[in-house]
């Protein structure tokens, strides 16, 4: 773990660790704020270098999109708080410090149907040439996860296997991003994979004693990059060649394995409109479903009614890209 190497080192570790005393992990904030520490090392020689010239000089020179700035710029803000709490600032300086716009983020989405190429695509070639490869076959799982119950990318590596009831047919997510626990049901056709797959689990001993539903290399939790190469791989396998686009202040994501999470949630909602019941009514229990903290962090995903919706838009800014 890499050391804060400005002057301010001492406080930052102070802060994280009170952090941590309030139930909070450290596992994004010490690189938020690294990427600050950094800047200060530089820029700063004292406790009077932060006025809000520096803090909008930090802004410009952050790399990344608008809401990456922004949260390092949120991560700062709560630092300089705990400071004016100990008595070291009168008020926070970086109280008139604005965020960033974010202009309007359009995620990939794939149909329904893209979805079930997508994994019966990765199921075919997984099967055929890695069948007793646990590392493999555990990585088709955990797509078939993100994308049947939208789980995020972190969760199914952490699954435990007495996280999952067979009898019940549930899984049990255990403090994800929000520190939150879920108990969520997995529709059938994922169940029978699921099923198949603790089979072959059962019949190689070497894994009996591992405690992880999925296996990874050399018997670990199974690997983020393992999904993302598989994923990649998929995708252009089923011709989706699409990359993230930037025209002004709109912006069009590439396909990466969050959306799967993005599209269980449109297509959630658009087969419960297609089936006449009330769309609104759902939302609470997708948001739970799904691990939000609130509503708001679910309508986020529904910036578009479905897949077809967004390659409209898609194709009508790239017809019109001249005048943007």
């Amino acid at each position: 773990m890499k050391a804060f190497e400005s002057f301010l080192a001492p406080k930052l570790e102070e802060y994280i660790e009170h952090r941590l005393s309030l139930g909070y992990t450290n596992r994004n904030i010490r690189s938020v704020l690294r990427s600050f520490d950094n800047y200060t090392k530089e820029n700063a020689d004292d406790w009077g270098s932060f006025q809000p010239k520096f803090f909008i000089e930090l802004r410009k020179n952050l790399k990344g999109e608008p809401s990456t700035v922004n949260g390092v710029l949120s991560g700062v803000r709560t630092f300089f708080q705990f400071l004016k709490h100990q008595g070291h600032y009168p008020h926070n300086p970086l109280q008139d410090i604005p965020p960033l716009p974010l202009g309007q983020y359009f995620p990939f989405i794939f149909s329904s149907e893209k979805v079930d190429e997508l994994l019966l695509l990765i199921k075919k070639r997984v099967l055929s040439t890695h069948e007793n490869d646990l590392e493999y076959v555990s990585t088709y799982i955990a797509i078939l996860l993100i994308a049947r119950c939208g789980l995020r990318i972190s969760e199914p590596p952490r699954i435990l296997l007495t996280h999952y009831c067979q009898e019940e047919g549930t899984i049990y997510i255990e403090k994800t991003k929000f520190q939150n626990n879920r108990l969520i049901p997995v529709p059938n056709s994922a169940l029978v994979e699921i099923n198949k797959f603790l089979t072959i689990r059962k019949s190689l001993l070497q894994y009996e004693n591992n405690p992880y539903l999925l296996i990874g290399q050399k018997q670990k939790p199974l690997s983020k990059f393992d999904i993302y190469h598989i994923f990649h791989k998929a995708v252009k396998g089923i011709g989706i060649n699409q990359t993230k686009l930037k025209k002004a202040n709109i912006t069009f994501g590439a396909p990466v394995p969050h959306s799967l999470r993005h599209s269980f949630a449109v297509n959630t909602l658009k087969s419960i409109k297609e089936r006449g019941k009330s769309v609104w009514d759902a939302l609470s229990i997708l948001s739970v479903y799904m691990g939000h903290r609130n509503l708001t962090s679910t309508m986020r995903h529904l910036t578009v009614l479905d897949a077809q919706h967004r390659q409209n838009i898609f194709n009508f800014i790239i017809f019109n890209q001249e005048e943007i």
